[in-house]
């Protein structure tokens, strides 16, 4: 079965910003569009209003993902949409969706508290479950803002795209991440940036003697590591403009400061299967919560 681009589909504004992306993206990837609307068995809708009437809900719904598919229809000639009602449980109904697709698309909402973003439950549920990668779009999100300025400096979709963002941890570096992040930015013709963190040594707390040194010897074998790591993926990727970005600090604030200018971000998260079940780590949850770029989760072993 051919695999596809989903996006999980509702009628909020991040949701149509994530329907907009996931479009864009099945273009660069040559694969069909499909929006899925789950419908709970029984709505929140109806358990805040008593009188709803559910067959007009479903008329509603169904009116909502046919509206959406015609209209990226017409702003994306030459795609092919293809559009899903299901019932169940949101969290594990797009689970499930995501092992069929590509990649899958969720909304994620605007700016909350600390000048941070909101991830709702439903959206980390699914990147701490999903098994293929799933990417979060802003409500915000313009095609425009993945791009550079045009050469009279004004936003343009048409500019070359801003660069790829991956955070990556190079002591245990995972080909699934890499990848993903590769090819993305092939797909895109854009540069790659490969973010990797590693902390300040304790010694520079005290400014013993020689800190300097030893902070210059661990920037070079940091910066070494990294290259090593990448070396086979430039190979394979030879027309990928590769940025290496080796930084001391804390790994979190490092890729966030990093991404500040990128077109799509690319973290990783360990699939955990022990006694505490699934969850995200804490510099992805950082990059769900601060990155105003669409956020690729990729999920590896």
């Amino acid at each position: 079965m051919s695999r596809t681009v989903t996006v999980g589909l509702d009628d909020s504004p991040e949701s149509r910003a994530a329907a907009e992306w996931a479009a864009r993206e099945a273009l660069l990837r040559g694969l069909p569009l499909k929006i899925v609307h789950v419908q709970e068995p029984t709505p929140r809708y109806a358990a805040r209003t008593p009188l709803l009437d559910l067959d007009r809900y479903q008329h509603w719904a169904e009116q909502l993902t046919h509206e959406s598919a015609e209209g990226i229809r017409l702003r994306h000639p030459g795609i092919e949409v293809i559009t899903e009602q299901l019932t169940g449980t949101v969290a594990d109904v797009l689970c499930e969706a995501a092992g069929f697709a590509e990649l899958l698309v969720l909304g994620s909402r605007a700016l909350g508290g600390l000048q941070g973003f909101m991830v709702g439950s439903v959206s980390l549920g699914i990147v701490a479950r999903a098994e293929r990668p799933v990417v979060l779009v802003r409500a915000e999100e313009q095609a425009a803002d993945e791009h550079r300025m045009d050469p009279a400096g004004v936003p343009s979709a048409a500019a070359p795209f801003r660069p790829v963002v991956l955070g990556l941890d190079i002591d245990q570096p995972d080909d699934t991440l890499l990848e993903f992040a590769f090819d993305a930015a092939a797909r895109r013709k854009a540069a790659l940036r490969a973010v990797h963190a590693w902390p300040e040594p304790p010694t520079s707390f005290y400014r013993f003697p020689g800190d300097a040194e030893l902070y210059d010897t661990l920037e070079r074998g940091q910066a070494s590591l990294l290259s090593k790591v990448l070396r086979p993926w430039r190979q394979k990727f030879p027309d990928v403009e590769v940025i290496e970005a080796s930084r001391c600090g804390n790994a979190a604030q490092v890729l966030v400061n990093d991404s500040r200018d990128a077109s799509l971000v690319v973290v990783g998260r360990r699939i955990r299967t022990g006694f505490f079940g699934a969850h995200i780590g804490h510099v992805t949850h950082s990059a769900l919560h601060h990155i105003t770029a669409p956020i690729a989760v990729v999920a590896h072993s």
